[in-house]
């Protein structure tokens, strides 16, 4: 049950409703700082307003399964994110120090066929927007972009 009850809460922290984004990416990045080791810094001015619910809701997740593929693939001991925003979009950038992607993996479109980013690149498409991997052996940056203009009826 108690396990049940953590899980939802991390797939949808009633923090994120009630005081926005910002308060619950500090409260996810400090618990999975504990829990895995991974120093993460994350750069998003206290200015950055909120956003619609529903994009709220697909970035928090974004920045779960990519500090998770951290975690699980890279060796990295740190991680950056960062979150700004302009009048048409917002942009997320999480980069790690890691073992980066193999590139026969990235060029062969096998890591972007996995669940996880496959995960990722749905959610920020229902956004109009566009996700961009790139990856060395120093490390792997993944950058996504969300449109805030409105689709035109």
């Amino acid at each position: 049950m108690i396990q049940l009850r953590t899980m939802s809460y991390l797939l949808h922290p009633p923090l994120l409703d009630e005081v926005g984004l910002l308060s619950a990416l500090d409260w996810y990045i400090e618990g999975f700082s504990q829990r895995s080791g991974i120093k993460v810094a994350l750069q998003m001015s206290k200015k950055f307003g909120r956003l619609p619910n529903d994009m709220e809701i697909a970035i928090f997740r974004v920045i779960q399964e990519c500090l998770t593929n951290i975690h699980r693939h890279s060796g990295s001991l740190t991680a950056d994110i960062l979150l700004s925003r302009t009048s048409e979009a917002v942009t997320l950038e999480v980069i790690d120090h890691g073992t980066g992607i193999a590139p026969h993996r990235l060029n062969a479109g096998k890591v972007i066929d996995g669940i996880g980013m496959m995960g990722i690149k749905e959610r920020i498409r229902q956004f109009g927007g566009a996700v961009v991997i790139s990856s060395s052996a120093k490390g792997t940056k993944i950058i996504a972009t969300l449109s805030l203009k409105t689709p035109a009826s």
